[in-house]
């Protein structure tokens, strides 16, 4: 079947406008520019954002960006003094050591509104939608005889928001353009159909500009003071682009003026069919998002998105299947729209905005909320949508550093829990969420796998490895030997967003260990920096991994055994070295105590930490206990538009749940690839294309009653490789593109075989496709076995 074949099971609609931002409207987007589509009859609002935009950084009042001021020589050595002593110490009083006010930290800004004023009509046969495999939101409905349709989509070839308003009757296109902004600083003007919005923000004096050109086709177009006029068009298309003078480099975080860019933008847009900037823009989106594809029962809903959702129940039904693979695609869908190299990376909102006093400040939280919204680039086809976050990470090195020699006296960078695109790598003090530390040796994870996905030595060389190597130095140079029992621990540590403070908290030695494993192993393979080497060797060999065991069974939280078996908290950060981390494997005693933690903890939680759930059960291989956390989240923490709400809506819930279905079908954190460990009973009979896995290899799997049918691998990389599925186990064959047998050998479910770059190799479940075994060949024969 081809894409254009392909059933509209994956487009969101609902049978009348949105009226609340948050839970109604439809996001599109292209990484930097973001609008939310309301689709009103006589009013369409199109509310839109431009992700530089901030209060906050240098210009604002105080800005300093998070660093002690004066210095505090010994203020880290009396709070692991006392920890030392006493055992733990409680935030307050390491805030009141440790921390300071935040000053001019900012928030990222909505840019306006775009208004269109329609006459008023009675409506009939209304729909709203937004198709994820186009990136095309539409309004359609009928009026006195005449069908009405608007297109809108954000192109990220043309850096521009696109709209049409066609009708099919010639004549009958007429509105009134406008636009506001909740920005007083500002201006706006109107000269030859095109309306610009200009100004700079009266905190820090940063320069914004917007510019909306109108083109139509027949009728007559006027222009007002601030306002374009559109009368008895056959259609009409309008094309906007927005900047800022934002850019990503320390101190002043300042760069051009933002009019030229915009203005060719446009220019170029304008200039261009709507048919032409729309064929461009889908041939772009769907490079990306056509990589996957997955086929879990599911059939087109009958019914809008609203009312699927709302009879949802995790059952057997197609309807729930249906809106369990369009939240899957939803969230690949909103990581395209919202990560693009030339923007900074998703934030807490991805790019969507519509207050200047936005939840959280819609910053980058680092203790795992940044982190969350990247789980699902590598595996669902998406590397791409990480380059943001890698110049992101790269762009912090700089004010990290002052941060560490200031702060901890440390080679190398750090920054803490939250953080702006200015560079704040400093703390606040808000007791139970200002002190984390780990978060740079985390935020490297994601590079880390980016190289363990594809292979790229240069790319690990160039990028990957400094960003790394310097968050592996500050912990070289900050850990602390334990009077306990003499092993190197983080402290101050403490566990997010919970509990007291303590020397050496489960997440912080897990985080610890990953680095500088990751980093040594890093080191050998590019053969630098050995001596190096040899401090991280050293390190690692009094570490302690923080994967201790408690006294009833389950994964201690802290290194002393404190955790209560009826907490729920949302938390659950001390299985890191399950998921994302990779120290836990399946069928270990230390996996048998995540999940007596997981359970202690319960299924519920806020959004983000419902995906994060749907991750651990798929690592621990149970599927039926992963389904049924992603029901929960899409019973209890999803919204109408489908957004995960924390609550209030915050996206990392939406991509950490896409991640987890990934993690239900594919697998290769042990440098396997596990096809369907976690294959949850809902999802009998099925197939998934194009998953990414560890090692440069790209697997499509089909199954059956629960049973994998057929296999294939297409490796990037030429070398051995190694395939887990329990159908192999059975009776199967393995084959090339040409159908020639494949010598592999086999340990239990597990293939080993050399392969080579570019081919493509099958595993077919003979007993699935109903291939009778000759009556010499014994059950589980295999292939070169």
């Amino acid at each position: 079947m081809t894409a254009a074949d392909t059933p509209d099971d994956l487009t969101l609609w609902y049978d009348e406008p949105a009226t609340d931002w948050e839970t109604q409207a439809l996001p599109i987007g292209n990484g930097a520019l973001g609008a939310m589509v309301f689709g009103g009859v006589e009013r369409e609002q199109l509310q839109f954002n431009e992700k530089s935009l901030w209060t906050g950084g240098p210009g604002s009042d105080g800005y300093d960006f998070g660093n002690w001021a004066p210095p505090r020589p010994n203020a880290l050595a009396e709070v692991r003094a006392q920890i030392d002593r006493d055992g733990r110490m409680a935030p307050s009083a390491v805030a009141a050591k440790l921390g300071r006010p935040r000053s001019g930290f900012g928030a990222y800004q909505p840019f306006g509104d775009l208004w269109l004023d329609m006459p008023a009509v009675t409506a009939t046969g209304y729909r709203r939608e937004l198709s994820l495999r186009e990136a095309v939101a539409r309004v359609g409905y009928t009026a006195d005889g005449v069908t009405y349709s608007r297109e809108y989509f954000a192109s990220h070839p043309g850096n521009v928001v696109v709209g049409r308003i066609s009708a099919d009757r010639a004549g009958k296109v007429s509105f009134t353009l406008r636009a506001s902004s909740p920005h007083a600083d500002k201006q706006v003007s109107v000269t030859d159909g095109r309306l610009t919005v200009r100004g700079a923000l009266a905190d820090n004096g940063m320069t914004f500009e917007a510019q909306v050109q109108v083109v139509t086709k027949g009728g007559t177009r006027t222009d007002g003071t601030d306002r374009i006029t559109v009368t008895d068009a056959d259609s009409a298309m309008f094309v906007l682009s927005a900047g800022t003078d934002y850019a990503d480099t320390y101190p002043t975080y300042r760069g051009a003026d933002p009019h030229a860019a915009v203005t060719e933008a446009v220019d170029r847009a304008a200039g261009t069919t709507f048919d032409e900037l729309r064929a461009a823009h889908q041939a772009d989106h769907r490079r990306l998002f056509d990589r996957v594809r997955l086929d879990i029962g599911q059939r087109a809903p009958e019914q809008p998105t609203n009312r699927l959702l709302a009879a949802y129940t995790g059952g057997a039904s197609a309807d729930d299947r249906a809106l369990e693979a369009m939240f899957f695609a939803y969230g690949r869908y909103l990581l395209i729209a919202s990560s693009r190299e030339g923007s900074l990376p998703a934030n807490l909102q991805g790019v969507w905005n519509n207050s200047t006093s936005p939840p959280w400040s819609a910053d980058y939280h680092v203790n795992i909320n940044l982190q969350m919204n990247y789980w699902l680039a590598e595996q669902t086809g998406l590397a791409e949508t990480a380059v943001p976050y890698d110049r992101y990470l790269r762009s912090m090195i700089a004010p990290g550093a002052k941060t560490a020699r200031e702060m901890f006296g440390a080679r190398g960078w750090v920054v803490h829990n939250e953080t702006n695109p200015f560079g704040f790598t400093g703390v606040h003090d808000w007791a139970t969420a200002f002190w984390f530390p780990e978060a740079a040796a985390w935020v490297t994870r994601q590079m880390y796998d980016h190289y363990r996905f594809g292979g790229d030595l240069g790319y690990l060389r160039d990028t990957a490895y400094p960003v790394m190597k310097g968050a592996a130095e500050f912990w070289l140079d900050t850990l602390h030997t334990d009077p306990r029992d003499g092993r190197l621990v983080a402290s101050p540590s403490y566990s997010p967003e919970h509990g007291d403070f303590s020397a050496g908290a489960s997440m912080s030695q897990q985080i610890v260990f990953e680095v500088l494993t990751d980093t040594l192993d890093a080191a050998r393979k590019l053969d630098v920096d050995r001596a190096l080497q040899a401090e991280l060797t050293a390190a690692l060999a009094k570490l302690d991994p923080g994967l201790r065991i408690g006294s009833w069974g389950q994964l201690q939280e802290w290194k002393s055994d404190w955790d209560d078996p009826e907490n729920t908290h949302r938390h659950v950060s001390h299985l890191f070295a399950l998921h994302p981390g990779r120290q836990i494997k399946p069928g270990t005693p230390e996996a048998e105590a995540a999940k007596i933690s997981l359970i202690a903890r319960g299924d519920g939680g806020t959004g983000w930490s419902k995906a994060w759930k749907i991750n651990f059960w798929a690592r621990l291989l149970d599927g039926d206990h992963a389904h049924r956390v992603l029901s929960e989240q899409l019973r209890g923490s999803t919204l109408e538009n489908l957004w995960d709400t924390h609550p209030p809506f915050q996206i990392d819930g939406n991509f950490g749940a896409t991640s987890g279905m990934a993690e239900m079908l594919l697998q290769s954190q042990h440098d396997t690839v596990h096809v369907l460990p976690a294959l949850p009973s809902s999802w009998p009979t099925g197939s998934v294309t194009g998953l990414r896995a560890r090692g440069n290899v790209t697997v499509d799997v089909s199954w059956r009653n629960g049973a994998g049918e057929k296999i294939v691998v297409r490796p990037g990389t030429t070398g051995p490789i190694r395939v887990r599925s329990d159908m192999i186990g059975g009776r199967h064959r393995v084959h090339d593109e040409q159908g020639h047998e494949v010598g592999t050998s086999r340990s239990g479910d597990t293939l080993s075989w050399n392969a080579r770059a570019g081919r493509t190799y099958t595993i077919v479940n003979e007993v699935a496709i109903g291939i009778t075994a000759p009556e010499e060949m014994t059950t589980g024969a295999a292939a070169g076995a």
